[in-house]
């Protein structure tokens, strides 16, 4: 699968293997007791608009999507046991590996297409 960013018509593609969190208990566990979370690799929990790191072992970049899948909020490098609160306009999280944002610039505004 490729991750699309697109931003104002100039597109970034990142290739990714997509986890969908969609039910209850997938949500809540979400990365929690997982030793890492690979480079090439992401978990998009849908519905979901905050998240908690609670027996997270490593940091992640956290990305808040609204229905039309734009970028509403970002968080970088978030650590193991915080918390983010939720984000109002947020209808979906997908969580990254640290680094991930910065490296590719991606930023509030920008769209994310699923190929």
């Amino acid at each position: 699968m490729t991750m699309v960013v697109d931003k104002d018509g100039y597109q970034i593609h990142i290739p990714i293997r997509l986890e969908k969190a969609d039910r209850f208990v997938s949500r809540f566990l979400g990365l929690m007791f997982r030793k890492e979370l690979p480079e090439n690799q992401a978990l998009w929990l849908v519905p979901c608009n905050s998240i908690h790191m609670f027996f997270m072992k490593f940091s992640i970049d956290v990305i808040f999507l609204d229905q039309m899948n734009r970028i509403v909020k970002l968080a970088k490098h978030v650590q193991p046991w915080s918390v983010l609160s939720p984000v109002r306009s947020a209808y979906s999280v997908l969580e990254l590996p640290a680094g991930t944002i910065e490296r590719y610039g991606i930023e509030p505004g920008d769209k994310l297409v699923l190929l």
